[in-house]
């Protein structure tokens, strides 16, 4: 008999769906009622988490790994959806969003990612990254009267569809060429003579290097984070990239272990034209959505350099960098809810001239935002930087960091810019004073981390003590 205790939080969120499925569909204009229930379901299953912190186990025959790298990541994306929903939840109800189905695939997203981050078997993983695609396809399109949105939802299923299927060819490869599915038995067969799984490897690099729209797989990023509502943009550009980055962790340091040289150019590849791309690609946009898609095609970038690297503190660099990353974005688009002028929600980067003459701390939140984001010190993105370059020095890859230095210098034109248009340009629009203390919170919380972050820059890094065994 299994003992279950390790996939409780799993069972508890599947029943937490299917109550607030219930409630939605037996109650009329219950979206209110179902998204104070998800918020409820949500902190019940970080209580669950929370209680069994840390403790290691498998079951299933080995393929449920559950452990301190999932329970970290399972409570980042947790908290990263509880704040999403209640600071979008009036920006929802203007647009029309408001169906009771909205949080409820989140769920389901959320569910198949706790499957990714504990799989420690081939089929467990990618029936998890099916669970979670699914329910993104949905969200993308979410908005069905909206042509943008519906072509986004196109756009990113037929790609991401493409990649999982490259992704599974992987995974039937790598079965066939090390005889097993379960990531410790792969590592231990897999040497650097099997040409076949090194062949798999790639294909499996290819699918993930999609979910966390890296170069040159992110061709999908601008057009989804214009297309869809802000809100499901927001999940988009927090919550995937997350566990992406976790499985990528995943992969390299168990299966992959022994193959490091095979696959670390590759990695490298991938971060050098994510940086660059990303850094450049934004300078001439005019939207602030799609300059926030190549910011994070960037700064997806930086943290696969941690990863590059192959060590413990390469990827401890890259947990703490995605970590800060979700705060900068949290605040970010918190800011983006409160761009709306005469009742209506507007993207145009020129709309923010002269912010701060009628808005002086609506502006001074940008300010802080953007230069973290820029990695200006003493912010929190300066340090989120700086760890992940010290690793990769520490490993002696001094090109890898000399062209993340540079890159880093370009991408703080286009912040600037930004930061100069609400500073220096003139009043163009008057924005609606938006009385939502759910999303000034947000935002007050999340400049404060990151101007605060340098008083104890080894805070996260404490919390992930252990996590690589």
């Amino acid at each position: 008999m299994e003992n279950i205790n390790s996939i409780i939080p799993e069972i508890a969120l599947f029943f937490g769906i299917c109550l607030t499925l219930m409630v939605g569909v037996f109650f009329k204009n219950s979206f209110s009622l179902v998204m104070k229930l998800t918020i409820l379901v949500l902190l019940g299953v970080i209580y669950l988490i929370l209680i069994d912190w840390g403790g290691e186990q498998k079951i299933f025959l080995d393929s449920f790994k559950n452990d301190k790298f999932s329970d970290y990541f399972k409570i980042l994306i947790l908290v990263s959806s509880i704040f999403i929903f209640i600071s979008s939840n009036e920006f929802i109800k203007d647009k029309k969003l408001s169906k009771f189905e909205y949080p409820i695939i989140i769920m389901f997203s959320i569910l198949g990612m706790f499957f990714m981050l504990s799989a420690n078997d081939l089929i467990l993983f990618y029936l998890g990254l099916e669970l979670q695609s699914l329910a993104l396809y949905v969200l993308a399109s979410f908005d069905r009267d909206n042509i943008i949105s519906s072509e986004a939802g196109i756009k990113y299923f037929v790609l991401s569809a493409l990649s999982s299927g490259l992704l599974l060819y992987g995974c039937s490869l790598l079965y066939g060429f090390t005889g097993s599915t379960n990531f410790n038995e792969i590592g231990t067969n897999l040497i650097t003579q099997n040409t076949g799984a090194i062949f798999a490897m790639v294909f499996i690099l290819v699918g993930l290097a999609f979910k966390v729209s890296a170069v040159p797989f992110h061709m999908w990023t601008p057009d989804v984070y214009q297309g869809a509502p802000t809100s499901i943009t927001n999940f988009f550009a927090v919550v995937p990239k997350a566990v992406g980055l976790a499985v990528f962790i995943r992969f390299m340091d168990l299966p992959f272990k022994n193959i490091i040289e095979e696959w670390q150019m590759i990695i490298i590849f991938i971060s050098i034209a994510s940086m660059i791309l990303g850094s450049v690609a934004a300078i001439g946009q005019k939207n602030i959505k799609r300059l926030l898609a190549y910011s994070s095609i960037s700064h997806m970038g930086y943290a696969l350099a941690g990863v590059a690297t192959g060590t413990i503190s390469g990827y401890t660099s890259t947990i703490i960098y995605i970590t800060i990353y979700i705060i900068m974005n949290m605040g970010t688009f918190a800011c983006l809810y409160l761009m709306k002028t005469d009742g209506k929600y507007t993207e145009k980067i020129e709309d923010l001239s002269g912010l701060s003459k009628e808005r002086p701390m609506f502006a001074f939140s940008f300010l802080i935002l953007f230069f973290s984001l820029a990695g200006i010190p003493p912010l929190g993105g300066f340090f989120a930087k700086f760890f992940v370059f010290m690793s990769v020095i520490e490993s002696e890859m001094y090109a890898l960091a000399v062209i993340g230095l540079l890159t880093t210098v370009i991408s703080a034109f286009y912040y600037l810019k930004v930061i100069k248009i609400i500073y220096f340009d003139d009043n163009k629009i008057k924005f609606d004073d938006v009385r939502n203390l759910s999303i000034k919170a947000t935002i007050l919380l999340s400049c404060l981390f990151l101007s605060l972050y340098f008083i104890s820059p080894s805070i996260i890094g404490s919390l992930l003590n252990g996590l690589f065994i």
